[in-house]
């Protein structure tokens, strides 16, 4: 993959995700993508930043998390990545399932595969790759 279009590094604190939505409005915008595309990136590029600073950064605020935008002829592959030990994304229960209807938590991957047009997990060796695309 060539060069990031955009990119953003943030410490690891939940306060810095009004910086990642301000972010996401400021690259959709500046490719010029539909109201609906712009509201479906800012759901999947921030639950994938909440996960990447609080499950898998610990809210640590010595680990940084970097969003990279990579624009092509069709789609917008945005990679997020943490300095967390990463997860098997098979062993996440399902929250559509009824014993987790209820719970506070665990709705994020579903919600990245909801509105990505393709989601998929990366581990490294410093960390956890969070890779969503949208077709454009």
């Amino acid at each position: 993959m060539s060069e990031p279009k955009y990119h953003l590094e943030i410490d690891s604190d939940p306060n810095n995700l009004i910086l990642v939505e301000e972010f996401v409005n400021y690259f959709s915008r500046d490719l010029k993508l539909s109201e609906e595309k712009i509201s479906n990136l800012l759901l999947a590029v921030t639950e994938a930043a909440t996960n990447a600073i609080i499950h898998a950064n610990k809210s640590d605020k010595s680990k940084k998390v970097n969003i990279d935008v990579f624009t092509g002829p069709s789609s917008i592959t945005i990679k997020v990545k943490d300095e967390g030990e990463g997860f098997d994304p098979g062993e996440v229960p399902d929250p559509t399932e009824p014993e987790n209807l209820l719970k506070d938590s665990g709705r994020g991957i579903f919600l990245m595969r909801f509105y990505a047009d393709d989601l998929k997990f990366n581990r490294t060796p410093t960390g956890m790759e969070t890779i969503l695309t949208i077709k454009i």
